[in-house]
């Protein structure tokens, strides 16, 4: 019977792969932040080798599956399960962000280098004071929609034996014989992806109107 998946132990079982799940996202989402801002710079600079070394890292990860990196870093390193799931997260979206942060630098005009150089401003000082900070507006949309891609993506670790949330499910699952139930369980699970998602994507968007606002 359905009712049976409604028990206090069965939120728990899967309340704790969802802490799974948001601890993989989150330090994905922050080392493939960090790492893919620094390509998508590199990428952006007009230094010839800089410039060809992140292209090349950058559409050599982006035309591999995600999954494949998954099983690369689990069972050709050393590393934990949860560790591998997060390395092989960030390398993946590493690559998109630094595209994403190339787009909203690209979208800047070159006007603003001009004004900036004519005020005696370093390369580096324009870049962090001037560009960066305006190209942030631009980039927020697609960063929080690859940020909830991060989230919905770490389902694939449950294959290298992570138990967060679509792990847990599974091992529910294991124990079921009725389809009603499965179906129950899928739902569950997809509920709260959705819910989580949906609520970074509001958020996000008060966020981005908000500085709008500041910005006027």
């Amino acid at each position: 019977m359905i009712q049976e998946l409604f028990k206090p132990e069965i939120f728990r079982f899967l309340g704790q792969g969802l802490l799974t799940t948001l601890y993989i996202a989150v330090m994905a989402i922050s080392l493939s932040f960090i790492f893919g801002t620094i390509l998508g710079i590199a990428r952006y600079s007009k230094h010839p080798l800089l410039g060809r070394l992140s292209a090349i890292y950058i559409e050599c990860v982006r035309n591999i599956p995600m999954l494949l990196f998954i099983l690369v870093f689990r069972f050709m390193t050393t590393m934990k399960p949860v560790n591998s799931g997060i390395a092989a997260i960030a390398v993946f979206t590493s690559a998109i962000i630094a595209e994403i942060v190339r787009g909203g630098l690209n979208s800047i005009d070159d006007g603003q280098w001009e004004a900036a150089k004519s005020q005696g401003f370093s390369y580096r000082q324009t870049l962090a004071h001037i560009i960066l900070p305006q190209a942030m507006h631009k980039m927020i949309p697609p960063l929080v929609s690859q940020f909830i891609t991060v989230i919905k993506d770490t389902s694939f670790v449950w294959v290298v034996g992570v138990e967060d949330l679509t792990g847990k499910g599974m091992i529910i699952l294991g124990q079921l014989v009725s389809t009603s139930q499965v179906f129950a369980v899928f739902g569950m699970i997809a509920s709260t992806y959705f819910l989580l998602n949906y609520s970074l994507s509001i958020l996000a968007r008060r966020q981005q109107l908000k500085m709008m606002h500041q910005s006027y």
